[in-house]
């Protein structure tokens, strides 16, 4: 198993991914959410949901009422949380374009995760754009993982190149 790089001491304003636990925890957050797909404004929100995991940047948890009618349809991918449960995916389509199994859901989450019911989280990098208070966001490394990169949040992320074995 490998070791992680030494953590990024955060500056002013910013959070550090080191410092969020594992297990993790859901926070709700006022934080302004928008997301752009095919040229389209496809979600705005402020009644997100965000799950903080040790070496993860945050991971945001839409209301499906964020997102434009017609945009979410369900997809036949699933996937297994060992904290969260058993993921359903969405295929999400706007302005011409689509992104398969872009986004996922937790439609019976682990109590713990009981609030994230049927909310809709994303792929930023399968996406056109997405901000979180007018911060661009930069998927997590890797391709693999859902969290998002905001310039208050600092690493090492889960994901870089020899982060498997963290």
């Amino acid at each position: 198993m490998s070791r992680p790089p030494p953590r990024f001491p955060p500056g002013p304003g910013q959070e550090s991914v080191w410092d969020s636990p594992r297990p993790p925890r859901l926070e709700r957050t006022a934080r302004r959410v928008e997301v752009w797909l095919g040229g389209v404004k496809i979600a705005d929100t402020t009644g997100a949901y965000r799950v903080l995991e040790t070496s993860h940047p945050p991971t945001y948890y839409l209301p499906r009422e964020a997102f434009r009618p017609g945009v979410l349809t369900p997809a036949p991918d699933s996937s297994v949380c060992e904290w969260k449960g058993e993921a359903s995916y969405w295929t999400l389509s706007a302005g011409g374009k689509v992104a398969r199994a872009a986004g996922w859901s937790y439609e019976r989450p682990a109590p713990a995760f009981a609030p994230i019911a049927g909310y809709v989280a994303l792929y930023a990098g399968r996406m056109d754009e997405c901000r979180v208070d007018g911060m661009r966001v930069t998927p997590q490394p890797g391709g693999f993982y859902g969290g998002w990169v905001t310039p208050d949040v600092v690493g090492p992320f889960k994901g870089e190149p020899g982060s498997w074995g963290w």
